[in-house]
Order: C-alpha cells, then structure tokens, then sequence
C-alpha cells in the first residue's frame, strides 16, 4: 500500500499543476520589463528615413508603442481596433514596422489607413529582442517617466482596449 502512495501523491501533483495550467491565458504571458524602464533606442522613420525616433522624444507623456508588419496577418486582425483607437485621442500610438520591407509596409499603411503619428523602422529586429517582442503584434502602454507599465501579446481586440487599456491610459495620464 506505501509503495504506490508516492506515484499517487506525485501524479495527484501533476494533474493540479496541469489544471491551474489550463486556466491560465497563453496571451497574458508575464513581461520581466513590465515596471521597468522602456529600453532606449533610436530608430529611422518609415517616412522619412533622415529622421529617428526614440522613446526620449515620448517623456512625459503617456503612449503605446505597437510593433507590427505587414506579413502579419495578426496585425490585420488588430489594425481597425488600432484606427478607433487613434481616433479616440485616449493616447499616441507609436508604431515599429519589424523585421519589414520599407516598400511594403508603406504600400500596407496606404491600404489599410495609419493610426501612428510616427512609424520606425527595425529592419534587424535588434529592438524587438530588447522589448522582448516573441511575435507581432505586440503593444506596450508607457508612461509619463518612459516605464512599461503593461504588454499585450497577439492582437489587440475591442474588450481588451475598453477593459485594459483605457483604464490603465486614464490613470497613467492623471499621475
């Protein structure tokens, strides 16, 4: 009887690892830069290419930066959430073509209208891999002080924005 109360405890462990597993969603994966400082980095703009972007141009103000292209077909899904967005006014949204042809991301912003004020370009991915971007599309809310202060995985979608977002934008922008 002993021997198999071992097995039984370790597989009875198992199983309540495996269901606490199942609850959990696969977008909401934990950012170590959440709370911290948005890594700094100094980017060409996809339309005009003598001009950069960096997060330090942002101080003071709360923002969302949104790594996209146009192979992603996520970011197809996410975009018109994008231009409500945008138009709302709640915040600037910064965009990062990743890992994209210039031509082709113009031709997609022509096709497809272009929520950011500005676009830069990381055609090596090097700030991707900073931002611990796993795919795009991925969003990040900063704040006034340039701090991550949350991280969406996959495509943005209208419940997320009203129920995350926003909040979090309106009380970022009241400190």
């Amino acid at each position: 009887m002993n021997r198999f109360l071992l097995p039984l405890t370790i597989f009875g462990i198992m199983v309540g690892f495996l269901a606490v597993g199942l609850t959990l969603n696969p977008r909401e994966i934990p950012s170590p830069l959440v709370g911290k400082a948005a890594p700094i980095f100094s980017l060409p703009q996809l339309h005009d290419q003598d001009k950069v972007f960096s997060p330090d141009d942002m101080k003071g103000q709360v923002w969302l930066l949104n790594f996209w292209a146009s192979w992603c077909s996520g970011c197809r899904t996410e975009h018109p959430v994008l231009m409500d967005l945008a138009k709302s006014g709640a915040a600037p949204i910064y965009g990062v073509d990743y890992k994209d042809q210039r031509g082709e991301a113009l031709a997609w912003l022509d096709q497809w209208g272009n929520p950011y004020p500005i676009v830069a370009v990381d055609a090596a991915g090097k700030v991707g891999i900073d931002y611990g971007v796993y795919g795009v599309p991925e969003t990040y809310v900063i704040d006034k002080q340039g701090v991550i202060r949350y991280k969406q995985i996959g495509p943005l979608d209208d419940e997320t924005v009203e129920k995350k977002i926003l909040p979090l934008v309106k009380e970022l922008q009241a400190k």
